[in-house]
């Protein structure tokens, strides 16, 4: 990859970091516990506990994304980025734009 193709890269990546921090936030408020005083109905109660569960996952689902895309930022200036960890091939710069976090090119993946 050239300089200006790690740039935009680079670029992603941050872009990317500070949209699921915002991601976190909501999430963590959403995944707050339903109080069971909460006069709601009981199917209501319901949904808003499946509603939880999901948004629990989707946090989870988040946290790793940050911590994925914090650990490319750290190997973008090393001599194996961009490089597929199973089949050491040069992984697609598009793709690593598209989805700035991946370790593997989409062959492997």
């Amino acid at each position: 990859m050239n300089d200006s193709q790690l740039k935009a890269v680079k670029e992603k990546i941050e872009d990317e970091i500070r949209v699921t921090q915002e991601k976190i936030s909501k999430y963590s408020e959403l995944c707050k516990p339903i109080s069971p005083e909460n006069s709601i109905g009981r199917i209501s109660r319901m949904d808003a506990i499946n509603n939880k569960s999901i948004n629990d996952r989707m946090l989870r689902n988040s946290l790793q994304k940050l911590q994925n895309l914090k650990i490319g930022l750290k190997r973008l200036g090393n001599m194996d980025f961009g490089i597929c960890i199973q089949c050491k091939r040069e992984i697609n710069k598009n793709r690593l734009i598209l989805i700035p976090e991946t370790l593997k090119c989409v062959k492997c993946s």
